[in-house]
């Protein structure tokens, strides 16, 4: 946004490829030009064509760069000057003139890591004019061709001939009003907008400044009567979309019952009433006319978003078909782990199913799915559930942004699914059926070729809670852990009223010296050693006597450790995957990272040390010196400090340290408002503060606090969550990860209490 009082100027379009800064900002690295491509204009000024040299094509590390961007800088604060403003306008590619900084070192840091926004030749925003910088151009206020943000040539020919094959036959009408719409001017006598391209422009701008669709139809009836009276302009948001119609996907709306007993579609779509509970398809009840159409809302809906048309579209575009194609003929193969191509699951698919692998553009999926509150109430029991599809296919920097994740599923609240969340699952699974066993035609417009696309369901990934739902395991009680299964190790804690998983000493070395010292851990001698762990069939042989849950009645708790037959199972390549389902690592980070604070600053709810556990410890005949010795004349007993107890100046000077850290803008929230000095403790912290603090900051904070033994046992926790979360990792490291985050396990039970290793301590485990 501009500064107040100045002039607002519509800011330059960066390309396509720049929306992904993540592999925009190593360019400086070997001093390349981020866009190779770009070539320089001969009828341009000569102080622009150097202007755009040092600007996009020589490192932001070198000693030409630095120095033009002093130079820069120098302009920027002569112009705050004339200007009487306290703030520069920042113009990196990230805040691409849109936020401003007091300090000018703030924008030359920017200028650095990120480089100029493209385009930015003319520094407009900055005390120059478009007049004096390109004196041969015949208008003003027109950048040139290629930096335009409004391009003159759409190109809209193009596009048409590459697609106009691949348009389903019920929108070629629709198509071919589009292509009229393309060719018809805005109004009698414009040669620069057609209809189409002046409604697209206007769109993009809609979005990109987060306009409702309130105000849009306001700008649009402003802009109808500003035009000569023949104009085509539509006139609301509502026509604008419409006149795009054939551009968008189809979206399916499915009526459900609201006990989740079943989908109304297929056989059931005319049912009026659950075939399960006999319960109303509509809220206002059972209909008056069995074949009236008009029976009010339904009472739970479901929106599904068919995932071929969307597989068809990423390949109707020549630059996303290429990066689908990037795990095979792009990645770099040096026998590291930096992308999911590099894992062992890729490679044991490819060589289980060879006709799949030997296609390099059949897509392979990863499935999330969390409940969310979409009116930002936290305190309302409202639970939406989305469920949404990565591509694994695109390169490691692209397959988490947004553009590339595909929502599939979204189910209206208010209560979260559950167990029945296979019953909405169903059309999803069909479609991953069909894109497996027969697959279907798709045009490649990058190789210029119909093939048959096949695709897969790679993993799921999600929280604990979602975990269990989606794979059928029950994730609570002493058999918690889907990995360990039935030789999952806890102990009932009495007082607590919950189990402690402590068994870590079980996966050392059989001769280890810490299997036989019981009284540093839970009392007894380890003498079990851990079977192998189950593979996908046979997990299958436990899970296919059970059935698919499609009906919700409630039978109490699950007596096994599997609570039902989850619907993935129905997919042929399941119990062929050597991971199904997995943990989301920040959400065992995020949890493992609250116990320690609640622990380590004794913050009341959230602490794991009290008057119940010492109980359990003095039960289990470990830690006798930790045992609560009773005071005279009164009913509490006193509680002994033990070796991770901090006096509150300890806790002063942790939270202090944490209080003062400064961070770069976007590296994390700001930590001074997670800490409140008065009460000494941490709250409202979100899953990326968690993974900041435990990888960088805790081992800082706790230096010179606690004793040796426990600083560097959880430094060393600390240090394993850094090193896990790295962009590459050497294969050849990750058993002795294994073995480091084990005997870091172990060290806790030494010093922890036993209430500390919840479920969620105890997956650590199994993050390698």
């Amino acid at each position: 946004m501009a500064a107040r009082g100045e002039p607002i100027q519509p800011p330059v379009q960066p390309p396509p490829h720049d929306s992904d800064d993540s592999s925009s900002d190593d360019s400086s690295i070997d001093g390349s030009s981020d866009d190779d491509s770009d070539e320089e204009d001969p009828d341009a000024p000569m102080d622009r064509i150097d202007r755009t040299k040092w600007m996009y094509d020589i490192g932001r590390t070198s000693t030409d760069y630095l120095k033009r961007l002093d130079e820069f800088i120098t302009i920027a604060e002569t112009d705050q000057l004339n200007k009487g403003s306290n703030v520069i306008i920042c113009p990196c590619k990230k805040c691409m003139n849109g936020k401003s900084f007091k300090d000018s070192t703030d924008i030359r840091n920017h200028l650095i890591i990120n480089g100029f926004m493209r385009g930015y030749t003319c520094w407009s925003y900055h005390g120059e004019s478009l007049t004096e910088h390109n004196p041969g151009s015949s208008d003003s206020n027109q950048l040139n061709d290629e930096d335009s943000y409004i391009s003159d040539n759409d190109n809209f020919e193009a596009m048409f001939e590459d697609i106009e094959d691949n348009v389903d036959e019920k929108y070629h009408e629709k198509f071919e009003q589009l292509r009229v719409d393309s060719e018809k001017p805005l109004y009698n006598g414009c040669m620069k907008f057609s209809k189409l391209s002046a409604v697209i422009k206007l769109l993009n701008l809609k979005a990109n400044n987060g306009w409702s669709d309130t105000s849009f139809t306001s700008l649009l009836e402003l802009l109808h009567k500003m035009l000569p009276e023949d104009n085509e302009l539509t006139v609301s948001t509502y026509y604008a979309k419409k006149l795009m119609c054939p551009m968008g996907l189809e979206i399916q709306r499915i009526h459900a019952c609201p006990n989740d007993c079943m989908l109304y579609r297929n056989e059931n779509e005319n049912l009026h009433e659950c075939k399960v509970c006999s319960i109303s398809r509509y809220k206002c009840g059972k209909p008056t006319d069995e074949d009236s159409d008009e029976n009010g809302p339904p009472a739970r809906v479901l929106w599904y978003f068919p995932i071929i048309p969307r597989l068809k579209r990423l390949f109707a575009n020549a630059k996303t078909a290429k990066l689908l194609c990037w795990h095979a003929e792009e990645r770099k193969k040096d026998e590291k782990i930096s992308h999911v191509a590099d894992s062992v699951q890729w490679r044991t698919i490819d060589n289980e199913f060879e006709d799949f692998g030997n296609e390099i553009r059949n897509i392979r999926l990863r499935l999330s799915s969390d409940g969310m509150n979409p009116f930002g109430d936290l305190s309302s029991g409202h639970s939406t559930w989305p469920v949404l599809l990565c591509i694994y296919n695109l390169p490691s920097w692209l397959c988490m942004k947004r553009k590339h994740i595909m929502l599939s599923l979204l189910t209206q609240g208010p209560k979260q699914l559950g167990n029945d969340i296979d019953v909405y699952l169903t059309p999803l699974i069909d479609d991953l059926k069909l894109l497996w066993d027969t697959g279907v035609q798709v045009y490649d417009s990058y190789k210029k070729e119909y093939f048959h696309l096949r695709a897969m369901l790679f993993c799921t990934i999600n929280n604990f809670s979602a975990y269990g739902n989606l794979s059928g395991y029950t994730t609570k009680g002493e058999k918690a852990c889907p990995i360990c299964e039935k030789n999952t190790h806890s102990i009932w804690l009495k007082n607590c009223r919950k189990p402690a998983f402590m068994g870590h000493r079980r996966e050392l070395a059989v001769n280890h010296a810490y299997r036989s010292k019981k009284d540093l851990f839970d009392g007894t001698v380890e003498k079990i050693i851990l079977p192998p762990r189950s593979d996908g069939k046979t997990i299958f042989k436990m899970v296919k006597k059970l059935k698919v849950v499609l009906e919700k009645i409630d039978n109490g708790p699950p007596k096994g450790m599997w609570k039902k037959k989850s619907i993935f199972w129905e997919l042929p390549y399941w119990k062929h995957l050597c991971v199904r389902h997995c943990v989301d690592v920040m959400h065992i980070e995020k949890n493992v990272c609250e116990s320690l604070m609640g622990l380590l600053l004794n913050i009341p709810g959230k602490t794991k040390d009290g008057i119940k556990v010492r109980k359990d410890m003095e039960l289990m005949n470990i830690r006798p010196e930790l045992t609560p010795k009773p005071i005279p004349g009164r009913i509490t007993k006193f509680l002994p400090p033990a070796c991770y107890t901090m006096s509150k100046d300890e806790k002063t000077k942790f939270c202090e340290c944490l209080y003062d850290v400064k961070v770069p803008s976007g590296y994390s929230s700001n930590i001074r408002k997670l800490v409140l000095m008065k009460d000494l403790k941490l709250s409202g912290m979100k899953s990326h503060d968690c993974h900041v603090l435990m990888t960088q900051m805790i081992p800082i904070a706790i230096r010179g606090i606690l004793p040796d033994r426990i600083r560097h046992t959880i430094t060393k926790l600390c240090l394993f969550f850094n090193m896990i979360h790295s962009k590459v990792i050497d294969p050849e490291v990750l058993n002795e990860y294994q073995r480091d985050i084990i005997l870091t396990l172990c060290k806790l039970e030494m010093y922890f209490p036993p209430s500390f290793f919840d479920v969620m301590v105890h997956l650590v485990s199994h993050i390698v």
